[in-house]
């Protein structure tokens, strides 16, 4: 990656699923993201949104077209330090312990990301900014969805990832853990990680730096 090139780039993007001849539901998306950029994606359900996620997390490669992280195709980037992923199917350990969860990450990409001293303060840093410090020690299958929710966000900045893909992260929460929920996200952003949040949320959408809506896979023209 050069000095100009983003961190993200999204060039081109057509995705179908299923076999050939499917309509697509993404259409020529072009997208570009620098670091510390919050970019929200904005549009109802079925416009593409978790679609576009997976595909700038490296959950596959697109029919046409690229994305590309750090300047490499996002489907080669292996390291949850590099591209961590909230999806609204939490994906949680169900027999870990909430903390455990959330310190996972650490374990599995123990050479990559912040010092193992610093994970812990950022583990604790988060469960205190998400109000999940008393259920730490819980068991993830014995917490709520919206806990299980603050959790997998936890999860997924605990080691300060260059990018963060969150898919509908306040999809579960109440109005007073929306803004916990927030809270954690300015703090990565602050952080110097880029994220790219799908949102409806009114709050997520007025703190972001770029608004970028889709409607039928289409980005929609500013203005």
């Amino acid at each position: 990656m050069t000095s100009t090139e983003p961190l993200l780039r999204v060039a081109g993007v057509t995705h179908r699923l299923g076999p050939t001849g499917a309509p697509p539901v993404l259409h020529d998306i072009d997208l570009a993201v620098d670091a510390a950029e919050l970019v929200a994606l904005a549009g109802r359900s079925g416009s593409g949104k978790s679609t576009l996620c997976h595909l700038i997390a490296g959950l596959g490669r697109p029919t046409s077209g690229a994305v590309r992280v750090l300047g490499r195709p996002a489907d080669e980037v292996a390291s949850w330090a590099t591209v961590a992923l909230l999806p609204q199917r939490l994906a949680l350990v169900e027999e870990l312990s909430v903390r455990e969860n959330v310190i996972l990450p650490a374990g599995l990409h123990a050479s990559t990301g912040p010092a193992r001293s610093e994970r812990r303060e950022l583990c604790d840093l988060l469960l205190d900014t998400l109000n999940l410090t008393h259920l730490g020690a819980r068991l993830a299958s014995q917490t709520s969805l919206g806990e299980q929710q603050r959790t997998a966000l936890a999860r997924a900045l605990v080691l300060q990832p260059r990018l963060a893909v969150l898919d509908e992260p306040t999809g579960h929460q109440d109005d007073e853990n929306v803004d916990r929920v927030l809270a954690a996200i300015l703090l990565a952003r602050a952080g110097g990680t880029a994220i790219v949040v799908a949102s409806h949320d009114e709050r997520v959408l007025e703190a972001a730096n770029r608004v970028v809506p889709l409607r039928d896979g289409r980005l929609v023209p500013a203005g």
